[in-house]
């Protein structure tokens, strides 16, 4: 005999984010060991344009951080070849040089105190949306945890390995989670990696689904608050950390590579 069929949403909410935080507990893996992940994870979700695109996470120390070795690419990262990073990109650990534009992600790290991990890339459709210089427009369930949280910046500013660049994407971000950026590809941010990783590919997924219902109609729009209500329901810090262990079960399945020794996920 049901006992909840009468009960209002935000009771059925309540009960349901109560038993996400029972069922989905810290994660024992490291900085780098998500990184790595994520660096797979976003490979293998259409983030593949070559060299192209860098992640970085917050290091123990003030003013540093991880981030990948220019000249690999994402599905050759593992936990062992990560560089520790300064302000200045001077490497503090690993070995070789980090990707000369990862000198915005100082600019975004110095403006958001919230942020601890930026993925920024060049996938195949959000790119494609990019060079109509239009918005990504959120009107699809599953991408909400975009919806009024993706900025747009519609200038390119050119290559971004100077500090102009730094200034112009980290003032354009504002106080959002993502970004698109014109003529140029997306960034993401997470308060942790799996929420950046989250973010990274659901935005992907997102301008694919703008690019289809464009070909096919008009857009219609969500309602405004449903759209946050579903916003905020699909970012909680657990929902994240569910939906990265799914992602890194399958990147260690065809990425076994990716991390030194055995990991419970």
């Amino acid at each position: 005999m049901s006992k909840t069929l009468q009960d209002s949403k935000d009771v059925l909410v309540d009960r349901a984010e109560r038993q996400m935080d029972q069922h989905f507990g810290d994660s024992k893996l490291t900085t780098r060991q998500k990184l790595a992940l994520t660096c797979r994870i976003a490979y293998d979700g259409g983030h593949d344009s070559g060299l192209a695109g860098q992640i970085s996470s917050r290091g123990r120390e003030p003013g540093t951080y991880y981030t990948q070795r220019l000249g690999l690419g994402f599905d050759e990262i593992t936990e062992d070849n990560l560089l520790l990073v300064n302000e200045d990109l001077e490497v503090l650990e690993g070995e070789g040089m980090p990707n000369p534009a990862n000198r915005f992600h100082t600019w975004i790290y110095r403006e958001r105190a919230d942020v601890n991990c930026i993925i920024h890339t060049h996938p195949l459709h959000t790119a494609a949306l990019a060079m109509l210089e239009v918005p990504l427009v959120v009107s699809q369930m599953d991408t909400t945890p975009l919806y009024d949280d993706c900025a747009f910046l519609k200038d390119w500013p050119g290559v971004p390995v100077g500090n102009e660049e730094g200034r112009i994407i980290s003032a354009a971000l504002g106080d959002k989670r993502a970004i698109l950026l014109a003529h140029h590809g997306q960034l993401v941010t997470g308060s942790t990696i799996e929420e950046a990783c989250t973010l990274a590919l659901l935005i992907e997924r997102a301008a694919r689904l703008q690019l289809l219902a464009m070909s096919a109609g008009t857009i219609q729009p969500l309602d405004p608050a449903l759209a946050r209500e579903a916003h905020d329901w699909t970012s909680t810090d657990r929902r994240s950390r569910a939906n990265f262990a799914y992602y890194a079960r399958k990147a260690l399945r065809n990425h076994p590579d990716c991390l030194t020794g055995q990991v419970d996920l």
